[in-house]
């Protein structure tokens, strides 16, 4: 008799059918998050690195600013919002040169944190996917191997037609756990890798930002008065 892929699934026990649709699942949600997160990922860099050279280019402080455009998808948008809130904030403050300084580097340092948290927020999902998907299919697997065992006792026959169907049915729920887990590590491994140049792209715009900043502070500095010498 012929054994065909969608005949195994038919014959099923109910267990090992809701095992084959959670894995199915999985499967379907992983394959979404891994594009949405590509897309968001490719999109992010391209606006950090165009921010970025624009925020270079600009004469002041304000004018960078306005350089980013205030779009809030891009990474560099919360990093120059907090700087330049706490900026503002302790400028108004009378806060003296260095203290304008240091809170400025802290609410960048804050910037940085909260953006890589956004970003990375969705990554504990594909986590948990390539974590569990192995142990979900080798549960199903277990299960189908003992049904099988109970029908050859049963039968009271164990040749090779009796036990093929059933070790067949087991062996997918396997299968198809790691179809989910596979492209899922690959997926996880390869954002990680990029979220890390992200992150080391806001760092050095954290640290751009701050050295207008400064600039902006010396730009408005009194000059200091020589005593003319005799």
């Amino acid at each position: 008799m012929e054994i065909s892929f969608f005949s195994l699934i038919g014959q099923a026990s109910p267990l090992a059918k809701a095992v084959l649709a959670l894995l199915l699942l999985m499967s379907v949600s992983s394959w979404a998050l891994m594009l949405r997160k590509w897309l968001a990922l490719r999109a992010g860099m391209a606006k950090t690195l165009e921010g970025m050279e624009r925020f270079d280019r600009a004469r002041d402080l304000r004018e960078a600013v306005q350089s980013l455009g205030g779009d809030p998808d891009s990474p560099l948008y919360t990093v120059a919002h907090e700087g330049v809130t706490e900026f503002n904030r302790s400028k108004e403050a009378g806060a003296t040169e260095a203290v304008v300084v240091d809170n400025v580097r802290r609410s960048l340092r804050q910037g940085v944190n909260i953006e890589m948290a956004r970003l990375t927020a969705s990554l504990s999902s594909l986590a948990t996917a390539a974590n569990t998907a192995p142990f979900i299919g080798l549960f199903g697997t277990v299960w189908g191997i003992m049904n099988t065992f109970h029908a050859i006792g049963a039968m009271k026959s164990a040749s090779l037609a009796t036990v093929a169907p059933g070790i067949s049915e087991a062996l997918i729920a396997t299968a198809l756990g790691l179809v989910v887990a596979i492209p899922a590590t690959v997926a996880y491994n390869s954002f990680l890798g990029r979220l890390d140049q992200l992150e080391s792209r806001l760092v050095n715009f954290a640290g751009m930002f701050l050295n207008r900043v400064q600039r902006e502070i010396n730009a408005h500095r009194p000059a200091s008065r020589t005593t003319p010498g005799y």
